[in-house]
């Protein structure tokens, strides 16, 4: 019994000490040296049916790939299947293969496409395989008809690479209203598009948000129009350019369900305690700019104001002549006109009374503002030439700052020069003003008036300070 004992406790030594041997070097992995980082799509091996069949009668089509592959999140808006069908076919991806499930039915003699956008990418590293389009056709040819183009933002002369691009075979105004489009293609990042495998014939052009209705059914979205229909036929691809624009501001109000929480208090709310009006004003500490109005601003709507309760004195009290100042329309902010020059020094008297809100209210007191205007030297004086400028097209040119027009000068010539700018980095645009009303105007599809158009500069304008600023434009 003894000797089974020691033989069963040996046993056990032999079977542990491999065992904890094969632990240990399962423990020190190593890990395999590095290299460079694929950056190559997925290749397609194989299409069942094969791309680019005829006779199509299917709803299947399975795509191999020689990797992994995983759809992105844009599958939604980046899947485009032409002609437009009521349903959107089922998209899945499994290991290597891509699997497109029509739900609609096909319509005889129709070649179909479908681009799958950046949607299609392998696992692992995420690379996509771009603008991948599989073809079919319900009978026995390839349709071969193509349109591209550019679109163009009408009020900033820059691009919106979310919208699409509508083609209609009902000519009628009321169908890009009421209506699916039959064809719709998206924008790359550089406004173009590019329609392919079109049925030869006339359509009419549009452009719109890819949103689900794909109709102007809201004067306040994005839209493009050409005035005449289009002609796709075997004398090639036809170059259009569109301006989009919004004929309306959207609300700022949101349409959506109230998410506030109704009070069951019976408590009333607080009343207003301030015993005074505030205001502020556009002065920079104690400096008021030689370009630019001093405005004063109140948080809230005035009742009245009273100029001649409002003064503009030298530093001894003597009354200044050749101002002026008005209320805007929400008259809840005064501006004060008057032509400034360099280094002189200002007193501003308000009487308490001189602004009286609805309540009653007026200021705490009598109030006085004292300034200074700025020195010249604070300015950079700025020439621009520009070359290929037409100046039949009433050209204003627009200085901007993310992207908000700061200032606007029509051009009567080629050379534009100011003594005095403010120093800074501006874009720069040029409206063909058709109204000479010195501001863009939209477009509308009802009366078929187009938008009036906006010249981006590419560069922008940096001017410095105390310094002559050249520049030459070529638009």
């Amino acid at each position: 019994m003894l000797l089974l004992k020691r033989y069963f406790f040996a046993s056990c030594i032999i079977i542990l000490v491999p065992t904890a041997l094969l632990l240990y070097s399962c423990a020190n992995i190593i890990p395999p040296g590095g290299g460079p980082r694929d950056t190559l799509p997925p290749v397609l091996l194989k299409a069942a049916p094969a791309d680019s069949t005829l006779h199509f009668t299917g709803n299947k089509i399975v795509l191999t790939f020689n990797e992994y592959v995983q759809l992105g999140n844009t599958l939604q808006t980046d899947l485009v299947v032409s002609p437009n069908p009521q349903q959107m076919p089922l998209v899945e991806s499994k290991l290597q293969t891509v699997t497109v499930r029509l739900k609609d039915s096909l319509v005889p003699n129709t070649t179909y496409s479908i681009n799958f956008g950046k949607t299609i990418k392998d696992v692992n590293e995420g690379n996509p395989y771009k603008n991948f389009t599989y073809v079919f056709a319900t009978g026995n040819t390839i349709d071969n008809g193509a349109l591209n183009g550019r679109v163009q933002l009408a009020e900033t002369g820059t691009t919106d690479s979310t919208l699409i691009v509508i083609l209609h075979k009902d000519l009628n105004d009321s169908a890009i209203k009421k209506e699916r489009p039959f064809y719709y293609a998206r924008l790359d990042s550089g406004g173009r598009f590019n329609f392919r495998y079109l049925a030869y014939g006339t359509y009419a052009v549009y452009v719109l948000p890819n949103d689900f209705t794909k109709r102007y059914d809201d004067s306040t979205k994005t839209f493009a129009f050409l005035n005449e229909p289009v002609v796709v036929d075997s004398t090639g691809p036809r170059n259009l350019t569109l301006y989009a624009y919004n004929e309306f501001e959207a609300s700022q109000t949101q349409s959506g369900p109230s998410t506030t929480q109704t009070s069951t208090s019976s408590k009333r709310p607080p009343k207003d305690t301030a015993k005074s009006i505030i205001y502020t004003t556009t002065l920079q500490r104690t400096q008021q700019d030689l370009l630019s109005d001093l405005v004063i601003k109140f948080t809230k709507p005035l009742a009245s104001f009273d100029s001649t309760k409002l003064s503009l004195n030298d530093t001894n009290f003597h009354p200044i002549n050749g101002y002026t100042i008005t209320a805007d329309t929400s008259f809840s902010q005064f501006t004060l006109k008057y032509p400034w020059k360099e280094e002189q020094s200002f007193k501003l008297l308000i009487q308490k009374d001189a602004f009286v809100d609805s309540s009653g209210l007026t200021l705490a007191k009598d109030d006085t503002i004292n300034f200074h205007t700025a020195s010249e030297a604070e300015y950079g004086s700025i020439r621009l030439r520009f070359s290929n400028l037409d100046l039949s097209r009433n050209p204003v040119l627009q200085f901007t700052e993310n992207n908000k027009v700061l200032d606007s000068a029509a051009l009567t010539s080629t050379e534009f020069f100011r003594r005095l700018y403010k120093p800074g980095e501006y874009g720069l645009r040029i409206l063909y003003d058709a109204d000479k009303n010195m501001t863009w105007t939209p477009g509308s599809f009802d009366l078929k008036k187009q938008p009036e158009i906006v010249v981006n500069v590419p560069r922008k304008i940096n001017i410095k300070q105390n310094w002559d600023n050249e520049v030459n434009i070529n638009l």
